[in-house]
């Protein structure tokens, strides 16, 4: 890694673009109030923009986030809000969470058209990831988002992690770094900008820091050689944004999240070189602001370094305005300075103006199909499985992934809840069975159901559409790599080879 600082490359505006711009904070002179607005990314509730929402634009918000609340009505519904909030402020920026595969906001109600991040690692084909970030670079420049908060730049060390799994390109950090700058290539290269995330590497944890703090035990060197390897080569592509984690790292520092860290933020600076947007992970999450709320998590992550704060999703504008304020006091009290906050904003400023929307073509249908069959791993032998019946376990995703469709459409679902029980009296007798389910390998009472099934003697496989499992339940297993339409293809091609008819 080098020391040496470096700068965000092309689409994003050189300063010399950008002087003379209305829109832009250099060269003039804001209130406060107004400086502390503009490092704000709340997301609202709903598919229409509030009021309060529209008057917070007005007044200098840094940016609205999408989440799943939001992208409900569709793509041109979805273009058509974008468009009124940047005519409210033409500053804005408009973020979401799409990494494809099985984290997509805009694709909820069937799997995303493409790969996601663990079925592309386990592919090995470079091409094919910067296409896949160029064509989410088109579509999301056609619904007028500016910023992507993605790829996933975490090296997936820990195989029961609950919140990154097949978010991640895979294990190995040279192979996680080569996809993260494909993919932030390719999608910068449609002017929309990247984000990688969570600095400095969250795959090392068994804990959610949606619900908790997590820690990772490891030293400096272990950090160094593993963890900020891939967000090393996301600066060197030129990433526009890195975002943070909420988590303790105490070979850097024992007391705070990385989020609320100087130590650690100082280090994406100094000793990767970064000079682009800090953006907080969503301030609403336990692992930042259980202990000090929203508004003082805010405060202490702009003075660790970061610039630009996810708030989170559903936020009325009450708590938007309580969090300008609370800004607002750090400063007049000490806490945090003036050229910080002002820092911050100019940096945000510098991200750019939206790109230019095109109409996007998918990856070529026979490559993704190629890489999904080359990333599923089958272990064992398929029964022969005609009239076998799809019966899902509709585990609940991690909040990052959220209420998506995923895998087979199923003929029967099943609560995990009551797994014990067996399968239910709606399942036929006899039929052979596809079990579909998600992470399994860190859920007991599926293995236990799993383990079951196999006992009974009837035929049966399972599709694993979360992170590949190392554990033995006696049944032949088809893993993915998360779900997608191309994984989907691909499965579906596997079990019609076991005379599977549907």
């Amino acid at each position: 890694m080098k020391n040496t600082p470096r700068r965000s490359s092309p689409p994003l505006r050189s300063p010399e673009q950008r002087r003379g711009d209305p829109e832009s904070i250099e060269g003039r002179t804001d209130d406060l109030g107004t400086l502390a607005l503009r490092v704000l990314l709340p997301g609202f509730a709903g598919t229409t923009l509030p009021d309060a929402y529209r008057a917070l634009l007005v007044q200098g918000l840094g940016g609205v986030c999408y989440f799943g609340s939001n992208t409900a009505d569709g793509p041109a519904a979805l273009a058509a809000l974008s468009a009124e909030i940047r005519g409210a402020n033409p500053a804005a920026v408009v973020a979401v969470d799409e990494e494809g595969g099985d984290v997509s906001r805009l694709h909820t109600r069937e799997p995303s058209p493409v790969l996601g991040a663990a079925a592309l690692g386990g592919a090995a084909d470079l091409e094919l990831t910067e296409s896949v970030g160029r064509w989410v670079g088109h579509e999301l420049a056609s619904v007028g988002v500016t910023l992507d908060l993605a790829p996933d730049a975490d090296v997936n060390s820990d195989p029961g992690n609950p919140v990154i799994g097949t978010r991640s390109f895979g294990v190995d950090p040279e192979q996680v770094a080569a996809h993260v700058a494909a993919w932030t290539r390719g999608l910068q290269s449609t002017g929309v900008a990247a984000c990688a995330k969570h600095f400095p590497g969250h795959g090392d944890t068994s804990t959610d820091s949606h619900l908790d703090l997590p820690r990772i035990d490891i030293d400096a060197d272990t950090l160094a050689v593993r963890e900020l390897v891939p967000f090393d080569a996301a600066v060197e592509a030129g990433t526009a944004a890195v975002m943070t984690s909420h988590i303790v790292v105490p070979a850097i520092d024992p007391d705070r999240p990385a989020t609320l860290s100087p130590l650690v933020l100082g280090m994406l600076r100094e000793v990767l070189g970064f000079d682009g947007v800090v953006v907080s992970d969503a301030l609403d999450m336990a692992g930042a602001s259980a202990a000090l709320g929203i508004p003082e998590a805010a405060v202490q992550a702009l003075a660790a370094g970061c610039d630009l704060l996810c708030l989170g999703p559903d936020k009325p504008a009450a708590l938007v305005l309580e969090v300008r304020d609370a800004i607002v006091a750090a400063v007049g009290d000490g806490r945090l300075t003036h050229d910080r906050l002002a820092d911050a904003a100019r940096r945000v400023a510098a991200m750019g103006v939206p790109a230019t929307a095109t109409q996007p073509e998918l990856p070529d249908a026979s490559r993704q199909a190629g890489a999904a069959a080359s990333a599923t791993r089958v272990d064992g032998d398929l029964p022969h499985l005609a009239g076998a019946a799809v019966v899902s376990v509709d585990t609940v995703a991690n909040i990052a992934v959220g209420d998506v469709a995923w895998g087979l459409p199923p003929d029967h679902r099943l609560d995990p809840v009551s797994l014990a029980d067996g399968l239910p009296g709606a399942v036929p007798d006899g039929v052979p069975l596809v079990v579909q389910v998600r992470d399994a390998g860190r859920q007991p009472e599926v293995l236990a159901f799993l383990r079951a099934l196999a006992e009974e003697g009837r035929p049966a496989v399972v599709v694993e559409w979360g992170w590949p499992s190392t554990r033995d339940v006696g049944l032949t297993t088809i893993s993915t790599r998360g779900s997608s339409a191309p994984g989907v293809a691909a499965v579906t091609q596997l079990l019609r080879g076991a005379g599977w008819t549907r």
